[in-house]
């Protein structure tokens, strides 16, 4: 008797515990709603592994195990991030001192981050290495925002940069790689990138070697460990998510060979790190030590690339952007340290044209309007810290009068405003035309107009507005330009 009393009281007792028990699930996180999952998929969520190594001399895989597999990139995302922004340094559009604002939106991100105030700016220097080293998403957001108004249209121009370098399985939705279903990469797009970030812009690749930098009183590590510890490596960066495991892309040189390394899934820092030194190791001395085979990593249909000459501040602190290692050894000196020596020995206009370069300049398009030649140059808003000399037209410098191809003559008045430098004219031209379309009612009655300056086999085109009489509305008309995310700088004509 005593026995079914027993019974009789659990059976009445189990429907209040599984109600109980429902309730609770019921108030559980989604967090930990999704740790439970996981939990339940197989004692403990480990992300699936995916490596890739490849030679970049040839081109040739050296390792791969799940390459081609959908993968969360986690903080690797910040490596497209920095690319589209050394794009934009390279345009002109930014230099090393402009300041990027903060928002309310990227103030408000989950750290890892610098945790910067609504409203505060950063320069954009210290934006990059706090990306390198702090992977501060609020910093990556800001970048986003910066460049393309929001982070969900920089997401957008982040994915479509990723299939023109042929990323073909790459989707972005947001700047930092902070969880989201629909970010998403390969082990294989990955090294596309890695190699692209190179090829596309070593004088901006070396911030990934950056081991610390100070920031406001603090002095912050870089979260890569096999920076100094492993010998070769010199970049690039970690990331980690629960739903990515712990991911780094590397790039490593020694004795003439260069590889880059993708691991993604990692189970923890420590493993992930294992792994990668233990492929750097047994891959690189494998890589082939001649003259590179491959082409340079590039966009779809790209051509040629802007190549920018910038200055900071009015100064003549000047630098050559380049597009590649081949690029440079043509226009710096044997010692990458050592300033640039730029000084344009001629000049002459034509329509659209501003800079230094080696070619010969294209075929204007009938279309194009007419630009004139200028007296002088003074440098302009920069994307570089190497010192250089951007020397004057003036004295051995010869300018040819403006040959209008369509419209009428533009003819520089006493003030004018400068945008950048491009090593293509019709580049020049875009950038003109896109700062005209922002730059609202400042730029009405203002004419483009390029110079093209040529020395040592380079040539650069000068993007410029003529139609100012005065040096206050030339003012005027570059802080418009700034505003709408431009460098710009008032010369006399």
């Amino acid at each position: 008797m005593r026995s079914v009393s027993s019974r009789s009281r659990t059976s009445r007792a189990l429907p209040a515990a599984l109600a109980a028990a429902a309730v609770l699930t019921a108030l559980a996180s989604p967090a930990e709603a999704r740790r439970r999952h996981h939990a339940r998929a197989g004692g403990g969520y480990n992300p699936p592994y995916a490596a890739m190594v490849v030679d970049v001399k040839t081109g040739r895989t050296l390792h791969a195990v799940n390459e081609d597999a959908l993968r969360h990139p986690a903080s690797i995302t910040k490596v497209m991030t920095l690319y589209m922004l050394f794009e934009q340094m390279e345009r002109g559009r930014f230099a090393l001192d402009s300041d990027l604002t903060i928002s309310a939106r990227a103030a408000a991100q989950a750290p890892s981050k610098l945790g910067l105030r609504p409203g505060s700016a950063i320069s954009v220097e210290d934006a990059i290495k706090a990306i390198v080293t702090k992977s501060a998403n609020d910093v990556a957001c800001a970048i986003g925002e910066n460049i393309a108004g929001s982070e969900e249209r920089f997401a957008q121009m982040m994915t479509e940069k990723a299939r023109a370098l042929g990323m073909s399985r790459t989707r972005y939705a947001n700047a930092s790689g902070l969880p989201d279903a629909d970010q998403i990469t390969t082990a294989r797009d990955l090294t596309i990138l890695a190699r692209a970030i190179q090829d596309r812009f070593p004088r901006y690749y070396r911030y990934f070697q950056t081991r610390s930098f100070a920031f406001r009183g603090r002095v912050i590590g870089n979260h890569n460990r096999l920076l100094g510890a492993v010998q070769g490596v010199d970049g690039i960066k970690t990331g980690y998510t629960r739903d990515s495991g712990f991911n780094l892309m590397t790039a490593a040189r020694s004795d003439d060979r260069q590889i880059v390394a993708i691991v993604l899934g990692g189970k923890s820092g420590a493993g992930r790190d294992r792994i990668m030194a233990d492929l750097v190791r047994s891959n690189l001395p494998r890589a082939y030590a001649g003259a590179r085979q491959t082409a340079p990593t590039t966009e779809v249909a790209e051509r040629t690339r802007p190549a920018v000459v910038a200055d900071a501040v009015s100064r003549t602190r000047t630098q050559v952007a380049s597009a590649d290692d081949d690029e440079i050894d043509a226009t710096a000196s044997t010692d990458r340290n050592q300033p640039l020596d730029i000084s344009p020995s001629r000049a002459t206009t034509t329509p659209g044209s501003a800079g230094i370069g080696a070619r010969t300049a294209p075929a204007l398009p009938k279309a194009a309007q007419a630009y004139a030649a200028s007296a002088s140059q003074s440098p302009f808003p920069g994307t570089g810290k190497s010192e250089a000399r951007l020397a004057s037209v003036d004295g051995p410098a010869r300018a040819e009068a403006p040959k209008p191809l369509s419209g009428p003559r533009v003819v520089p008045t006493a003030w004018v405003i400068q945008l950048g430098a491009m090593d293509d004219e019709d580049k020049a031209k875009s950038m003109l035309s896109e700062a005209r379309a922002r730059g609202g009612g400042a730029l009405s009655k203002a004419a483009p107009y390029t110079v093209k300056v040529e020395h040592g086999g380079a040539t650069l085109y000068r993007a410029r507005f003529s139609g100012f009489a005065e040096q206050d509305s030339a003012q005027d008309a570059c802080k418009a330009l700034k505003r709408s995310g431009f460098n710009c700088f008032a010369t006399r004509s």
